[in-house]
């Protein structure tokens, strides 16, 4: 942080996960290894290759949400509308009491609302266009959860989405420290996706980074030698981001901590020769904070489960921290990867690393020698710590960093 450049704090979380919703119920169950991984419940998975996901079972919008709001909106954006009132109210905050100016809303997303495009769209190859709903318009679209929390709340200052697959996540964290950065007194910012259904099961499928693992206790595992793609999920985080000063001023129930460098690189073209870019995205967020790699006490990591890609950030890690010169975690082994939401939710994690002093476990992961990491696998280790490093990469090159810290 340059001198005289606003402290960006973290007064409040709000958490949707396949393996607990809330943020107690998700950290109850990290710190355990309790995972949300299983067989695809929300379609028939069985003609398709890949046929597990993290799911959230236990969620019924209509305990949370008005009924006015459930025929407009995906299971995305319900999801997310809850996180955003756990978040708030986290932070002890009230939208209405605050200038709805000087609110804003800065998410990420991956996919937008497929379930519920899916539906209107057989409605309309079934029965035709007089059956398909008016929401259809923007139910679907990729930034309908900032447009929703937005209007629920009364946030009418600098808001957005970010569209950068599951780099997004970190990339709209970024932009609402800059926005508090320019003056805005509060940002909620984070992502929440939910795309398990045919339409978006088969866009995922694309990638060919899917697991066709039929075992939930064996199909995620990064830096395995087993590895052989990822499991999807449903879900994410939501954070409240504040001027540290002024959450401190106003008597904050709590801060998480300092949001305190970011950095974000995209790969090279294949066949260029050129390194790939994550080592550079650690490299400047570490500049942005003014921090040492032995600054860092844990990481937090992208975790492909991918060969290749699990050997370049290895790599990049070995390169900026040394052979395993920092411990490393993958809490995501526990809820898939949530594309979007996923680097929100390892970012909540992270700052409940920092407050309880401990490090949550990768499970099921037998980590290969050939990667060099000190992973930390089995059961959660206590550490004393002070600040960590989030990764996320996304589909087509795109890498982000960014360095948290206790305030």
């Amino acid at each position: 942080m340059r001198a005289g450049e606003t402290k960006v704090a973290v007064t409040g979380l709000g958490v949707v996960a396949p393996n607990g919703l809330g943020t107690d119920s998700y950290w109850d169950a990290t710190r355990k290894g309790t995972s949300g991984i299983g067989a695809v419940s929300r379609f028939d998975a069985e003609g398709y290759p890949a046929r597990l996901a993290g799911e959230i079972h236990d969620f019924e919008a209509e305990r949370h949400l008005p009924g006015r709001l459930l025929p407009q909106t995906d299971r995305m954006t319900q999801l997310a509308l809850v996180a955003a009132d756990w978040a708030f109210q986290d932070a002890a905050v009230t939208p209405g009491e605050l200038s709805e100016y000087q609110m804003g809303v800065i998410t990420a997303s991956s996919s937008g609302g497929f379930e519920f495009g899916q539906r209107e769209l057989k409605a309309l190859w079934s029965k035709g266009g007089r059956y398909v709903s008016a929401y259809q318009s923007f139910a679907w679209f990729y930034a309908v959860n900032s447009g929703q929390i937005s209007i629920r709340n009364g946030m009418r200052g600098p808001s957005g989405v970010v569209v950068s697959d599951q780099a997004g996540g970190l990339d709209a964290i970024a932009q609402a420290r800059r926005q508090i950065r320019k003056g805005t007194r509060l940002v909620l910012s984070g992502a929440v996706d939910a795309s398990i259904c045919p339409w978006g099961w088969v866009a995922q499928m694309t990638s060919n980074r899917l697991s066709t693992s039929r075992d939930p206790r064996r199909a995620y595992l990064p830096f395995d030698d087993s590895a052989h793609g990822h499991v999807p999920g449903e879900g994410g985080a939501l954070l409240v981001l504040e001027d540290l000063e002024e959450a401190r001023a106003r008597g904050a129930r709590q801060i998480y901590g300092e949001i305190r460098g970011y950095g974000a690189t995209m790969d090279p073209r294949p066949g260029s020769g050129r390194p790939p870019g994550l080592r550079k995205s650690i490299e400047l967020a570490l500049a942005d904070a003014r921090m040492a790699p032995g600054d860092i006490d844990v990481v937090f990591a992208d975790a492909a489960a991918v060969p290749e890609l699990d050997r370049t950030e290895s790599e990049a890690l070995s390169a900026v921290f040394g052979e395993r010169g920092v411990p490393v975690t993958v809490p995501k082994t526990m809820t898939g990867r949530l594309y979007s939401g996923a680097a929100p939710l390892d970012l909540a994690a992270a700052f409940l690393s920092l407050r309880d002093g401990v490090i949550p476990p990768s499970i099921a992961v037998e980590p290969s020698a050939r990667h060099g990491l000190d992973l930390v696998v089995g059961e959660e280790r206590p550490a004393r710590l002070r600040s960590a490093l989030v990764l996320a990469r996304g589909h087509g090159g795109f890498n982000s960093a960014l360095v948290v810290s206790a305030a």
